[in-house]
């Protein structure tokens, strides 16, 4: 991940310059690698880089030939073979970036761009020629990004991956709708993303088909394997990782038997303008790729004796990963709550339960060189795999919420995967999250989803995945990991972590605090003490413009108030020591 700042028509731009650096050195943890900026009339991109792809040509913000156009990305583009081999009007790339496409795309097809990508992104583009900002987010909103103004001058607009880039000098924020482009022309956004799947009242009747679910799904893991540096894969033992793992490590191993053949061979500049050469996937959805690992490295994080660290060792044997296991006490989780608000930017219980072992997990990974990992992010949201989907009382309300929580993953799981790798300089990608997985997997009849006696939740993923009816195919996971209940991050990690952040919070939140709530927070009063402790942390690094922000994770159709899968009563306990 990298992190982008801009400014669209400052009255004076050039004595604005110093405080737009500093403002983008906030966002400095997402891209350690390299800082640049450009000002091009009354307008200021910066960017701060970790370099993935296009490790030595990529430096931020990119420009055309004559550089009357400026681009600052945070991102990955993982289509930009295809992008550069059909596009319309032969253009000649300056470096071998994967976002460079987005400026011929730009000059193509003007607002729709964005409809030709591929991938995760949030992009700022300026036209000198038309003095015309657009911006624009990916589909799902992956990557985090925010837009803000200022009451006092009204004129500009401002954008950034993080609030801390924009509370200093805008006192109206808002998420950065997924889906959309802003066009500083007409002031306004416009959603570019319309898959099929988007009305939730729309109940799709598409028949079941696991092959094809199978075989889509593993193209978009092989998609987001494009690197030109050492990656791993995030694996906590549960179905969703553990499927990531499993189709990474098949084609690790595919791609070091075929380097180990035929050697890599270098390609002229002029192929590289048609995609060739570069890493990435290619008409026939092979994948190419300069990191040939010795091994695929896998991490897992946990209390000593949690249930995930326990599954993600099995799961790890049985691929052939290297694992890396890494323990945490209480005190250690404890300690990096406060740090962990500042980076995530938000209050929900949920997201800070489940993102601070994955904080603390981010540090150690980075110190060991890899630059990114993939996540199992969104297969809960998609096939309804939170426990509290047992309590759905129809298909029809069972899709609604699917629809629901997808379109809110950006507020959500999205936002902890990205915030919480980003503050060590990692960046996560979610294979669950393609474009072209959510069309097939969103249009299935919710009827084949739904949780019954005989069905345990995610049952067609798992069915998809389960070779055990054919004896020549090789397995991709063990039986009992294939088939394990869901376990929520922040319960996987061990059933202690929630319960000491609830014996905290009532050291620090006395009764009558609960009685009381501050004037500021209007009617977004915290329901417990957990909830209130966050709440003024939260307020300890950002003002209360940035609440607007913030969404509160909680389960439908279930009376208990705690977020906790393991407040569900359907939760078995099966990885626990008796």
């Amino acid at each position: 991940m990298c992190g982008i700042f801009a400014c669209h028509s400052h009255p004076d731009v050039n004595k604005f310059k110093p405080t737009a650096l500093k403002l983008a050195k906030a966002v400095r943890h997402r891209g350690p690698d390299w800082s640049g900026s450009v000002i091009s009339n009354n307008t200021i991109l910066c960017h701060e880089r970790l370099s993935i792809v296009g490790v030595e040509s990529g430096a931020q913000p990119l420009t055309n030939a004559d550089e009357s156009i400026v681009l600052a990305v945070n991102g990955e583009i993982y289509n930009h073979r295809l992008v550069r081999k059909h596009l319309k009007t032969p253009y000649h790339f300056k470096t071998t970036s994967d976002c460079e496409v987005i400026i011929p795309l730009y000059l193509e097809y003007g607002l729709d761009a964005p409809k030709y990508l591929d991938g995760m992104f949030s992009f700022v583009l300026y036209d000198k020629k038309l003095d015309r900002t657009i911006a624009a987010r990916d589909p799902i909103g992956v990557t985090t990004f925010y837009m803000g103004r200022s009451s006092a001058q009204p004129g500009p607009v401002y954008f950034a991956s993080e609030l801390k880039c924009l509370h200093p000098v805008c006192d109206t924020i808002e998420s950065f709708p997924p889906g959309h482009i802003y066009d500083s022309k007409t002031d306004k956004m416009t959603r570019y993303f319309q898959p099929s799947w988007w009305d939730e009242m729309k109940v799709p009747s598409t028949p079941l088909d696991l092959k094809v679910l199978r075989e889509t799904f593993e193209k978009s893991v092989r998609k987001r394997l494009m690197a030109e540096v050492p990656y791993g894969v995030l694996l906590s033992g549960g179905l969703d990782s553990s499927l990531v793992a499993a189709i990474a490590q098949r084609e690790t191993l595919r791609q070091r038997k075929l380097a180990e053949e035929a050697g890599v061979t270098e390609e002229s500049a002029e192929d590289m303008d048609k995609g060739e050469g570069l890493v990435g996937i290619d008409d026939e959805n092979h994948l190419s790729t300069m990191t040939f690992l010795p091994q695929l490295n896998s991490f897992s994080i946990g209390l000593p004796g949690s249930p995930d660290n326990k599954a993600a060792l099995e799961v790890a044997k049985f691929l052939g990963t290297k694992h890396h296991v890494m323990t945490f006490t209480i005190e250690d989780g404890l300690n990096a709550l406060s740090d962990v608000i500042y980076h995530l930017e938000t209050y929900d219980v949920t997201t800070i339960r489940a993102s601070t072992p994955m904080y603390l997990l981010s540090r150690k990974i980075k110190a060991m060189g890899i630059k990114m990992v993939l996540s199992g992010e969104g297969s809960d949201e998609i096939f309804g795999g939170y426990l509290y989907f047992h309590n759905a009382p129809n298909k029809a309300e069972f899709h609604e919420e699917c629809v629901r929580r997808v379109k809110n993953l950006h507020l959500a799981d999205c936002l902890r995967a990205n915030k919480s790798t980003s503050a060590w300089g990692l960046e996560a990608r979610v294979p669950f999250l393609d474009k072209e997985f959510l069309e097939l997997a969103m249009n299935i009849d919710p009827q084949e989803k739904m949780i019954t006696k005989e069905k345990i939740e995610k049952y067609i993923l798992r069915k998809a995945f389960d070779t055990s009816d054919d004896p020549t195919a090789e397995p991709y996971l063990p039986e009992n990991i294939l088939w394990r209940q869901k376990e929520q991050f922040s319960d996987g990690v061990g059933y202690g972590w929630i319960d000491s952040l609830k014996d905290n919070a009532e050291l620090h939140v006395t009764d009558e605090m609960m009685k009381n709530p501050k004037p500021e927070w209007g009617s977004d009063i915290p329901d417990t003490k957990e909830a209130y402790w966050y709440r003024t942390m939260f307020d300890e690094h950002f003002p209360p413009s940035c609440a607007s922000t913030v969404m509160r994770w909680t389960p439908k159709w279930s009376k208990q108030t705690d977020p906790s899968g393991r407040a569900i009563a359907i939760h078995q306990d099966k990885y626990e020591d008796a």
